[in-house]
């Protein structure tokens, strides 16, 4: 229980936990599915202001980025106010931000409202609701962990077959509003995270005694808290920690590929000669299988034999997600892209679940707040680059296939290096571990001798030791005199 003593109390693992669970289900379902979700609008926006399938992709890739980029500055704001008033603010941004797009008429207006304004509102909700999740949760963290992040495939699973139809209805201008007024359900949702509050009643001296001590360190505390933020907005003490910094560097590649096939796959199965509404529900098909995969894999990851051994499940889960952008280039009937959709599903929900359960395991519930801030802003480049890169690729040859051979082998890549990277920093933690525990033996065992090595000279000269102690003895008696 060392996790629970840093944070000063015992987490409640359950309880009024359960709702905040509720909450977090929905902010991070809307942070995680709308970016993907959008993607059903993409054909039509791009007829609509005569865009490239790199320039559409963009879109999603930056309010992706501005969702991980702003992680450093949530953080901070959650860290200050708590998560409730956060989500809520980032709730409004979100709802605003689709509802001032559906009235922009070129590609660049898209990119600022949705990208960068709605990205800045989901990363609200998403560090908010991680960050309070850690504080209700600890043996059952990766339970509660799993059943916040199952909220992007509940939401994808619906927003996707719902956004083909509110596009066919009232157009991508229409849809964007709509959009916008359902995402101001956050704000709902916000209101369900209460602040942790102590159960213990300090007696009336106790309480006279902290408003004295209050007022007396008030100007230090300013001056601290400050710094704190500065140190809270990008503390590069985690780039000392090793495997802090490996597992940074798997998930960047994992990051970089994962989002592309999700933005282009309707497009790709259209590519087939798949019906509009089937290639949608080909993101309801991976949504609904993410759906039970996460909450899945969070009591699997629960359990005695995988939670020691959960970098080496989250390493495994990232080359199961690659393989399958590797054989879906070899698929071209849409039974096969069912098959497709829900082993990707499968793979991606594994991942999620684990993503940042990983980074806790690693960095403990103090440490966390800021280390995912740090992680997110700098996730956000792959984030960027990944989608266009992909759409120029598509744009380059005229085929989806080098889109998928890229995406999957970045990402097997990236499994292999942490799974490889993870037993050597596993060997080298027992290594310095061991070097560690022989150092106070060793002092001990030096002690020893010294103690030792002075009996023993007493022994050698056993005259001079009663003559000392007999000079002793007449210095007391005042028989010994200059």
């Amino acid at each position: 229980m060392h996790r629970a003593n840093e944070l000063g109390y015992k987490p409640l693992d359950g309880g009024w936990g359960w709702m905040v669970v509720f909450g977090a289900h929905i902010s991070i379902g809307f942070a995680y599915s709308t970016p993907k979700a959008l993607s059903i609008f993409f054909k039509e926006i791009q007829e609509d202001l005569g865009a490239s399938y790199s320039e559409i992709a963009w879109i999603s890739s930056i309010m992706l980025a501005a969702m991980y980029a702003g992680g450093p500055v949530s953080s901070v704001l959650v860290n200050r106010f708590g998560s409730r008033p956060i989500v809520i603010l980032g709730g409004l941004m979100c709802g605003l931000s689709m509802v001032t797009a559906s009235f922009g008429s070129s590609i660049i207006y898209l990119y600022f409202f949705i990208g960068v304004i709605g990205g800045c509102g989901l990363s609200l909700n998403l560090n908010a609701s991680l960050t309070i999740i850690s504080k209700y949760f600890l043996a059952k963290r990766p339970l509660a962990n799993g059943l916040a992040m199952a909220g992007s495939p509940v939401f994808l699973c619906c927003l996707a077959p719902l956004n083909q139809y509110l596009l066919d209805k009232f157009g991508w201008r229409g849809s964007l509003f709509v959009l916008g007024g359902l995402m101001l359900n956050c704000c709902v949702a916000g209101a369900l995270m209460r602040p942790v509050l102590s159960h213990r009643k300090p007696s009336s001296s106790v309480l006279q005694n902290k408003v004295e001590d209050q007022t007396i360190k008030c100007h230090t505390k300013l001056k601290a808290s400050c710094m704190e933020n500065a140190k809270m907005f990008l503390d590069v003490s985690f780039f000392k920690d090793r495997g802090f910094i490996i597992y940074l560097i798997g998930n960047m590649m994992f990051i970089f590929g994962a989002y592309a096939p999700i933005v282009f796959l309707s497009a790709y199965a259209i590519n087939q000669g798949v019906e509009e509404y089937s290639a949608a529900y080909l993101l309801s098909i991976t949504g609904f299988v993410d759906m039970f995969v996460r909450p899945g894999t969070g009591l699997v990851a629960n359990s005695k034999w995988i939670r020691p051994r959960i970098q080496y499940f989250f390493s495994f889960a990232m080359i199961f997600n690659g393989a399958c952008h590797l054989l879906c280039p070899l698929i071209r009937s849409y039974p096969f892209l069912v098959v497709y959709a829900v082993f990707f599903g499968i793979g991606f929900g594994m991942v999620f679940a684990l993503i940042f359960e990983c980074l806790m395991d690693l960095m403990g519930n103090r440490r966390f707040p800021s280390a995912v801030g740090l992680v997110t802003i700098i996730e956000c480049f792959p984030m960027l680059l990944g989608p266009p890169t992909a759409g120029l690729l598509v744009d380059v040859f005229g085929d989806y296939k080098y889109l998928f051979f890229m995406c999957g082998s970045v990402i097997v890549t990236g499994g292999l290096f942490l799974f490889i990277m993870n037993i050597y920093n596993y060997h080298m933690l027992a290594k310095e571990n061991r070097a560690k525990s022989r150092e106070p033996s060793q002092n001990n065992l030096e002690t020893e001798d010294r103690v030792s090595v002075g009996e023993a000279e007493m022994k050698q000269t056993p005259g001079a030791a009663m003559e000392l102690t007999d000079l002793e003895a007449k210095e007391k008696n005042g028989i010994f005199c200059t």
